[in-house]
């Protein structure tokens, strides 16, 4: 027994040593393993506006807008957020990024303006000063449109129309609002912008307007000289070889065009895109 523990007197027990590596450092406990179907974090927010708590803005929003009465439906504002309850510890404090009681992080992207936290960093979050919120996807990869007021992919600078603050209006779709939704967004040719996924919708049910404007999305050449086409293997009667006052949708030029059923052709841009104005007259 003796000269067993004098054999090993002067080295550091073994038992003490795997300790030292198996121990995680503190602020990672709980890492990914709390949080809601929107964020993973470890903390939880007192709203200011009706004092109860939820895992993030997106389960109060969910929650209060569901309500039956629409007087008691609300959202919170994420900058005025206060308080924070640790997920680990259930320890309520004010803001902060850090536990004061066990020592665990909030969050491993943790904003102190926007209150907000989020342990998954494979999102590339960053905050936009212009925009004053957190955006994801790597700051590298972002610009921030003064006049647009939003921040847009680097492969749109220079390479879009602005419409001045086109971000901070409702998807003309589904009617979410669009400058802190969490969905992907796209600027459309006219410049106005609506949820990627409603417009990839718009696209498959054959439908190329812009819901707000009614310009063409997509280049509609193609399509434009099958109906020359057909307009043209397809003559009209008689009695209907009359002209039509009509509105260009993409160039916004007024003009006539011969009536036909299949479609009125804007002289100056060749498109189809039109609407008649009036019912003109029919020179019999």
């Amino acid at each position: 027994m003796e000269d067993g523990d004098n054999s090993v007197s002067n080295q550091p027990p073994a038992a003490e040593e795997d300790d030292h590596y198996a121990e995680p450092d503190r602020q990672d406990v709980g890492k990914l393993l709390y949080g809601c179907e929107h964020y993973r974090r470890r903390c939880k927010l007192r709203a200011p506006c009706c004092n109860e708590i939820f895992t993030c803005r997106h389960c109060h929003n969910d929650a209060k807008n569901a309500l039956s009465d629409p007087k008691e439906r609300h959202e919170l504002v994420r900058h005025n957020v206060k308080q924070v309850v640790c997920a680990v510890c259930d320890t309520e404090q004010q803001v902060a990024g850090i536990c004061s009681e066990c020592g665990v992080k909030f969050g491993e992207y943790y904003c102190e303006i926007c209150r907000f936290y989020d342990d998954d960093r494979t999102k590339g979050q960053f905050h936009c000063d212009d925009c004053g919120i957190c955006r994801v996807g790597g700051r590298e990869n972002f610009f921030h449109c003064r006049k647009c007021g939003s921040c847009y992919s680097v492969e749109l600078r220079d390479n879009h129309l602005c419409v001045e603050n086109s971000m901070k209006n409702h998807c003309p779709i589904c009617y979410e609002f669009l400058f802190d939704s969490v969905k992907g967004t796209t600027i459309m040719k006219c410049g106005h912008t609506m949820h990627m996924e409603c417009y990839t919708e718009m696209i498959h049910q054959n439908q190329y307007r812009c819901p707000i404007c009614s310009k063409s999305v997509l280049n509609m050449s193609g399509t434009w000289q099958r109906l020359d086409l057909e307009i043209e293997a397809t003559a009209m009667p008689e009695e209907y070889r009359y002209e039509v006052p009509i509105l260009c949708n993409d160039c916004n030029s007024t003009g006539k065009a011969f009536f036909h059923i299949l479609g009125h052709k804007c002289k100056h841009c060749n498109s189809y895109n039109t609407r008649m104005i009036g019912t003109g007259e029919d020179p019999q």
